[in-house]
């Protein structure tokens, strides 16, 4: 089966002026004399160590380029034209104006032209972006804009559903409150019946 590859993990990006693990540990502490507790008792002991490996995996979206889980693809696919659809991939990312988590469901979809692309790799791009700070509209167009650059496909849709906590733990607390987002390239843009098929798709 012919096809192109240049590796299943993307290469990590080496960030010279990442804080260390100490420091870490002391902005940690630091949160939690500001929240009211006192880091030095033996249940918060070993909370700064924690919270820095927690947030070392929930943010390495920095640390990898999710492009590059597409670069695999394949062109034998017998002839197949139609949309190619993976639906409620789960993630978790964070909101970047104040660093609390939205989680929700993305369904990623496009028209290919001459290749695919194995669909591990489409919810491992959603995981790679998702894992990072921004908003869910940024998210959104990175998935879609990614896709669209690295298979030229003739069309990417890209629909994300999420909870955002804070507006449902904080603010207006309004829990059960979603946001819908999407972004529609090529032919599933610009060709009503392609886009309507996409969207029934999606809705299942």
């Amino acid at each position: 089966m012919p096809e192109s590859f240049a590796g299943d993990v993307p290469p990590k990006t080496q960030r010279p002026d990442r804080p260390d693990q100490a420091e870490v540990e002391d902005a940690v502490r630091t949160l939690i004399r500001w929240a009211g507790d006192d880091p030095a008792r033996e249940g918060m002991l070993e909370t700064p160590a924690r919270v820095a490996r927690a947030y070392r995996e929930l943010f390495s979206g920095y640390d990898t380029d999710p492009r590059d889980y597409l670069q695999r693809t394949f062109e034998e696919v017998g002839g197949y034209d139609e949309l190619v659809i993976l639906r409620d991939i789960r993630f978790v990312s964070f909101c970047e104006h104040h660093m609390l988590p939205f989680t929700g469901r993305a369904h990623v979809g496009y028209l290919p032209t001459d290749r695919v692309v194995g669909i591990s790799k489409l919810a491992r791009v959603v995981h790679g972006f998702a894992r990072r700070f921004q908003i869910q509209e940024k998210l959104t167009a990175e998935i879609a804009e990614a896709i669209q650059d690295i298979l030229r496909p003739q069309g990417v849709g890209v629909v994300i559903e999420s909870e955002h906590s804070c507006m449902t733990m904080r603010g207006v607390n309004t829990p059960g409150a979603t946001l819908t987002t999407s972004r529609l390239t090529g032919v599933l843009r610009d060709d009503p019946r392609t886009r309507e098929e996409f969207l029934r798709l999606v809705r299942g």
